[in-house]
C-alpha cells in the first residue's frame, strides 16, 4: 500500500509540474506593482489556460492529500 502511495504521488508531483510549466506567464509578477491597469485586470481565462489552471489545482490538492496519507501512514 505504502509502495503504491508513494509512487503515485511521484507521479503526480511529475505530472503538477508538467502543468505549471504549461501555463502562460501572467502580467510579469512583480512587474505589475507600477499601477498600470492590464497588469491588475487581464479579464476571464478561457480555453486550455482554464484546463490549466483547475489542472493545477486538483492535482496540487491531490499530491497534498497523497502526501499527508503516506505522513500518516510512515508515523
Amino acid at each position: 500500500m505504502l509502495t503504491v502511495l508513494m509512487v503515485l504521488d511521484a507521479i503526480v508531483s511529475i505530472a503538477l509540474i508538467a502543468v505549471i510549466l504549461g501555463q502562460e506567464a501572467k502580467a510579469g509578477g512583480l512587474g505589475g506593482m507600477d499601477g498600470s491597469s492590464d497588469a491588475v485586470f487581464t479579464g476571464k481565462v478561457r480555453g486550455i489556460e482554464a484546463l490549466l489552471a483547475r489542472l493545477t489545482v486538483i492535482l496540487g490538492i491531490l499530491f497534498a492529500v497523497i502526501t499527508i496519507i503516506i505522513a500518516r501512514i510512515t508515523s
